[in-house]
Order: structure tokens, then sequence, then C-alpha cells
């Protein structure tokens, strides 16, 4: 089993990335993903939970220049922005977009991102067969779109549909693989909210009018038979979270070998 892609997502909430290659933080995340961060005039986070316009803008980050070009869907307004000498134009240009009556602020976080879940900062993991699985459930649904629905960072290749659920275990377990040099720690399924719900491209609800019962219900009916299903107290997770095994940063590469390194009683390869 190898490393398939790679996909971060330098501003929480917009459109990932692929990439061939990257590092693992020391604290486990993954360079550039969830670097910045919009926050409303308020100081809320912007984000697919509270609004649905994040779907309409499309964001292509380059880490070298440091600059952003973002552009409203479907073929609207197009802007580039400087992110270091150009921030106030880019935080007015948020503003502007999300109708906040002001500025938006825009917040860094260089050394791992700002996660959803604090306790295992580091990247998502699925099996590519997983978003195959999933597409088949839903008419007009691709491969595509599942990934941009469910924002997994890293594709496992050569393994089976869930494969990934092989890499959680009870919740005082973890099972730690390894990733070419790194070495990561799987600690739970992740738990989804209600971006995967909406088309990615525009934000509308569908192509099921309850997505997450709909969903739910073919996880369960899918659920493979090494699945801890402690860790299930509802089947609306896919992919699965994970820490830093060792604290160390290290490059990992598409193309790297996937290895389970460590696991407790239970956990069947």
């Amino acid at each position: 089993m190898f490393l398939s892609r790679i996909n971060y997502y330098p501003f929480k909430s917009l459109d990932g990335q692929a990439v061939e290659c990257t590092r693992l933080l020391a604290c486990g995340a993954l360079e550039h993903d969830r670097r910045f961060v919009i926050f409303d005039t308020a100081g809320k986070l912007i984000n697919g939970k509270q609004t649905a316009a994040v779907h309409r803008l499309c964001c292509e980050f380059d880490p070298v220049r440091r600059s952003v070009v973002l552009r409203e869907r479907p073929a609207g307004r197009a802007a580039s922005f400087q992110i270091d000498r150009q921030r106030q134009e880019l935080e007015a240009w948020l503003g502007e977009f999300f109708d906040l009556g002001g500025p938006a602020r825009i917040e860094e976080h260089a050394q791992g991102g700002l996660p959803d879940d604090l306790a295992a900062p580091g990247p998502t993991a699925i099996a590519e067969a997983t978003l195959y699985e999933v597409a088949s459930w839903f008419p007009g649904m691709t491969v595509e779109e599942v990934r941009a629905r469910f924002r997994p960072n890293l594709e496992i290749g050569g393994v089976p549909a869930f494969f990934e659920d092989q890499l959680s275990a009870s919740a005082d377990e973890v099972v730690d693989f390894a990733i070419g040099e790194a070495r990561l720690s799987g600690t739970n399924p992740c738990q989804r909210c209600v971006v995967p719900s909406r088309w990615s491209l525009t934000g509308e609800v569908g192509p099921a009018r309850d997505f997450a019962k709909t969903f739910a219900e073919l996880r369960r009916q899918t659920l493979p038979p090494w699945a801890d299903t402690s860790r299930f107290d509802h089947f609306y997770r896919l992919a699965v979270n994970t820490r830093s095994a060792d604290g160390r940063a290290c490059a990992i590469r598409v193309g790297d070998e996937v290895r389970v390194i460590s696991r407790p009683h239970g956990v069947v390869l």
C-alpha cells in the first residue's frame, strides 16, 4: 500500500490543493494545511458550517510567493493578492464577498494550522477506494466531488474501501503507522458536519435531501468487519483523524510506502 495523493487546504474551509510532496510538521500537521483562517467583523470564524458562501469561492495559494488568487464561482470576479504586502486589500475583498459590512480578518497559524480536532491535529487519512465507494452511493456523484466534500488530506492506494477504519481502535488506544519515514497515530473516525451534504461548487444541498441520514445508513450497512464499532456512536463518520507518533518533522511524498507499525489487539490487517 502506498500514499496515492496529498491534499492540503491553505485557507480553512476553502479549496484544497493536491501536491506531490510536503512536510509533516513536528506537531503532526501538514505544512500549510489550514494555515490561514478567516474571521468576520465580530471575530467569528467563517467556515462552511456557518455559511454556504464558502463554496462559491475558488482559492489558489502559492506558498513560495505567499500569494493567493480568489475567484468567485461561477465565472465571477477574480483578484490576486500577495498576502504580506496586500493583507488589507485581501481582507477588504473578503469582507465584500461575504457581505460583512467591513473587512474580514485573516489570522495565520504557521506552526500547524487550525485543526477542528485539537487532540488529533494531524492529517486525515482515507483509502482512495473509499472515495469511489461513497461516490457509487449517490446519483451524479463523482470521486472528485466526494473528495471536495469530505476534504481528506492523505489518500492511500492499493487497499480496499474503508481500509482506514483499521487505523483507529478503541477510545484509549491508537494505531501507529508510517508513511515513508513519517510516523502517525490513528486516533478516531472523523465526525462530519453539514459541509459534505452540499454540492462543492454551489453550496446547494443534494443529491439526497437528507444526505447525512442516507450516508449514515449506507455507512452502517457497509461497515467492514475490521471496524471497531465502539468508535461509531453514529455512522456519519469518514476518514481517520491522526496525530504525530514521534513529534518529528519529516517530508512525505506521493508514492511513499504506507505501513502499519503497531496496533492493539483486535485490529485485523
